[in-house]
């Protein structure tokens, strides 16, 4: 007996990679659905791939055929008009479509701690959270009209090995390695979420084609709350030195640099932790295995093991002087 066929929208990004990698050893047939360019994180060899644009509708149908699938999952849709293709072209041939979503799309701030998946929804004017929330929204209106299989999936910040979970990305590690000081955002206390993703992974695999989900949000996130200095002095442990630290306001930063602005002052600066029980109830043996500082060995043991990965920007280092006054 043959498990579940499943479809990817995306295969190569940072959670779609790590879900394939958990589900190319079980006996699901997982079809991956790509543009088919160049990634650094490749779809594991006995993972079926196919290659087209997802906003080339008549790519995409042309790909896939009359093929059904029990699950669709969206990793990658960014407007609502991603949505309402997929609606199309999904209606009657999925037995559930999962939309990988965000956390960002919650009010800020959060009128209570812990935020469950029924607090308030608000994205303001940041593009990506905004747009975000459109897409539920298109999605929600499927499933209340046309009893489409939706099911909402939202994390907060997931990383691997490869992405330095900083806005300003290796060029802090760089400073820092030349004895200058990383710029964080307010006094460093407001408190975030990182998860790795692949115990993002074993969760989201975990609930693939339970109906439970179907027609609701959930949040996949971590029970590990760290707050902003603790994850810049946990990567600067990692690197082998001391975390040098100046701490501006989230305005001041954004008048420096200004696509940082929207997000240090609608989301970063603004403390998230989330509440998992739903997640629990569904998976009760799971729990994250990944801790930030076991992450941020791995970060820096994979850039430091090539140079060319190490790459600086000299306008956020010049930016980073600025600021810091030095």
């Amino acid at each position: 007996m043959t498990g579940p066929r499943i479809l990817f929208l995306g295969g190569t990004g940072v959670l779609s990679s790590a879900c394939a990698r958990e589900l190319a050893d079980t006996d699901a047939e997982l079809t991956v659905l790509t543009r088919g360019r160049d990634s650094r994180r490749p779809v594991p060899e006995n993972v079926r791939t196919l290659h087209a644009d997802v906003r080339d509708d008549r790519a995409v149908r042309a790909a896939l055929g009359d093929e059904t699938f029990d699950v669709v999952v969206n990793f990658i849709g960014y407007h609502p008009d991603d949505i309402t293709a997929d609606v199309a072209r999904f209606n009657g041939r999925t037995g559930q479509y999962v939309f990988i979503s965000t956390a960002s799309v919650y009010a800020r701030p959060a009128p209570r701690l812990p935020v469950d998946e029924g607090a308030a929804r608000r994205a303001g004017d940041f593009d990506y959270p905004r747009l975000k929330l459109e897409c539920e929204e298109t999605l929600e209106r499927a499933y209340r009209r046309e009893g489409f299989p939706a099911a909402i999936v939202r994390p907060a910040h997931v990383y691997d090995e490869q992405v330095l979970p900083l806005l300003a990305g290796w060029t802090v590690i760089d400073r820092w390695r030349r004895s200058r000081p990383a710029v964080v955002h307010g006094d460093g206390t407001s408190l975030w979420n990182l998860m790795h993703a692949r115990d993002f992974a074993r969760a989201l695999t975990g609930v693939l084609g339970d109906d439970r989900i179907t027609g609701s949000s959930l949040h996949i996130t971590s029970d590990e709350v760290l707050s902003w200095d603790t994850i810049h002095r946990t990567l600067a442990r990692a690197a082998g030195v001391e975390p040098l630290l100046v701490h501006r306001s989230s305005e001041d930063i954004g008048r420096e640099i200004d696509w940082m602005g929207p997000v240090l002052t609608e989301d970063f600066r603004h403390s998230l932790v989330y509440d998992n029980s739903r997640l629990k109830a569904l998976l009760p043996r799971f729990g994250p295995e990944i801790p930030f500082r076991r992450g941020a060995a791995e970060i820096l043991g994979w850039y430091d093991a090539d140079p060319a990965r190490c790459r600086t920007d000299e306008a956020l280092d010049a930016a980073f002087e600025r600021l810091a006054g030095v």
